[in-house]
């Protein structure tokens, strides 16, 4: 039997076991392997009575390393980026298959989702106002981060004669260690990230979205959804896949357009609600700063409220896991330092920017009424918060989350489908079987408890940034020298306009 037969075989059966109405059991059956693995990738140490996640101080020591490594990028590069997405320093006879803004615009879509809406609020009911603050700093330091990965993708991306180009962790960790003469480990390397992103966009990318995108219809309809969850996924499904089934560019097509609705639509509304509350405004920022560096009231005092945000803004914006370079892979452009530059923005928009808003929304509302929520959590409670100042709120609140939920899927389909196609060939044939396969886990996410098997997936996601960040630390000097050399150019004219 075929790899390609053994591996269809394994996403069908679980399909048709759902079809039989036994998702209980496949949840028993998946549940101790989903825990044996969680347990390894979510591995804690207490530090003053705070479970710490060894996953996510891996990230942000990486984060902050690449930050002084690359003498503060993140702020030198800021300007620049904005330049390069209005396609200042476009050449037209660059090779790749999308613009620097098209690039940006289909990565942003893909970490801005639910957890952007409803994390935020589980971040500041557990942590206090004060994990604001290191949620934002944490976003600050992941944009070095994606600086390295995304230059990287765009430096050791495969270009085929059709135009087309796959790029990625995959292909720079198996490049990268190959260049050093360490062919088996780099080998071994891109072959462990291409399984875990294939695998796991199918879970976190995927199920999840629809998962929630569906709890949010049916909650803003007053449960007149009830049971009809195939039907919702069906047709979530048939939309992804009318817009994946045309790769990149027809993912680009849609990004393009979605991401700057979505994003300014939510944050006009969220500053209408923060100046409705303006009088509530100084004192939600002066907690998010007194609650950084004291935490009264929180789990774990001021140390809760850090490791509470550093967790939140590594998993909202996955600087360090890697999933971002694979569309910055597809940019136009011969000079690979331009979409680590533009890849910037990333972090910025998702996590200082969207999820800040979330928080400060949030934070007035609590200022002005501390029991505003009662006893909702994630979603409900910023939902709660909306709905304090706009009662009618939750309604396009609901369909933001479906938008959020729904880019998040046509992104996260072309992460997995390039670690498909890295495993099993660039044909035609192969890349329609994954896409399939995704939408079926579309409809199935919206069907089924997600339980053990969401928690396999989302293990699965953050085990990646290991061999990522091996590789990132490895080829940094390599960044460091085509990022000298590139500014050096625009500084002699070497570089030029093409606006």
């Amino acid at each position: 039997m075929s790899r390609l037969t053994i591996f269809l075989s394994l996403f069908i059966l679980p399909i048709f076991s759902v079809n039989a109405g036994v998702d209980e059991t496949v949840n028993n059956l998946t549940a101790p392997i989903a825990k044996f693995i969680s347990d390894i990738v979510f591995f804690s140490v207490s530090i003053f009575g705070v479970d710490f996640p060894l996953v996510v101080l891996w990230l942000v020591i990486g984060a902050t390393f690449f930050t002084l490594y690359m003498n503060f990028i993140n702020i030198r590069g800021f300007k620049h980026a904005i330049e390069l997405i209005r396609g200042d320093y476009s050449d037209p006879k660059s090779h790749g298959e999308v613009s620097h803004f098209q690039a940006l615009a289909t990565a942003v879509s893909g970490t801005v989702g639910i957890s952007n809406i409803g994390g935020v609020a589980v971040a500041v009911t557990v942590g206090g106002a004060g994990a604001t603050f290191w949620l934002i700093l944490a976003g600050f330091l992941g944009m070095s981060t994606k600086f390295v990965e995304c230059t990287l993708g765009v430096k050791y991306r495969n270009e085929f004669e059709d135009g087309h180009v796959s790029g990625g962790p995959m292909y720079y960790l198996r490049k990268g260690f190959t260049d050093r003469g360490w062919q088996g480990f780099g080998k071994f390397m891109g072959v462990f990230y291409a399984s875990g992103i294939c695998l796991g966009a199918l879970g976190i990318g995927n199920m999840f979205q629809s998962n929630q995108a569906y709890v949010q219809l049916n909650g803003v309809t007053g449960g007149a959804l009830d049971g009809l969850g195939w039907l919702v996924g069906l047709a979530m499904a048939s939309v992804v896949f009318m817009v994946i089934i045309g790769g990149i560019k027809s993912i680009v097509k849609v990004t393009e357009k979605i991401v700057p609705f979505m994003a300014i639509f939510y944050c006009l509304f969220a500053f209408i609600v923060i100046m409705m509350n303006v009088d509530s405004l100084p004192q939600a920022i002066s907690n998010i700063f007194t609650g950084a560096f004291t935490g009264e009231g929180v789990a774990g005092g001021a140390l809760g409220a850090m490791i509470i945000g550093f967790q939140r803004a590594v998993f909202s914006n996955e600087a360090g896991i890697g999933s971002a370079s694979i569309a910055h892979s597809a940019v136009k452009t011969n000079e690979p330092v331009t979409e680590g530059i533009v890849s910037l923005l990333e972090p910025f928009i998702d996590t200082i920017l969207i999820c800040t808003m979330t928080a400060l929304v949030i934070g007035t509302a609590q200022v002005a009424n501390p029991e505003f929520a009662g006893e909702a959590i994630g979603v409900a409670m910023t939902s709660a918060a909306f709905e304090r100042e706009i009662s009618w709120f939750p309604i396009p609140l609901a369909f933001i989350a479906v938008l959020f939920a729904f880019s998040t899927m046509i992104s996260w389909s072309y992460y997995g489908l390039k670690g498909w196609t890295y495993l099993f060939g660039e044909s035609n044939a192969s890349q329609v079987n994954y896409k399939v396969i995704f939408c079926a886990f579309v409809v199935l996410g919206s069907t089924v408890k997600l339980g053990p098997i969401l928690d396999i997936s989302d293990a699965l996601v953050f085990l990646i940034c290991i061999p990522n960040l091996v590789g990132l630390y490895f080829l940094a000097p390599i960044v460091k020298r085509e990022m000298q050399s590139y500014f050096a150019r625009i500084d002699s004219g070497e570089i030029k306009k093409f606006k």
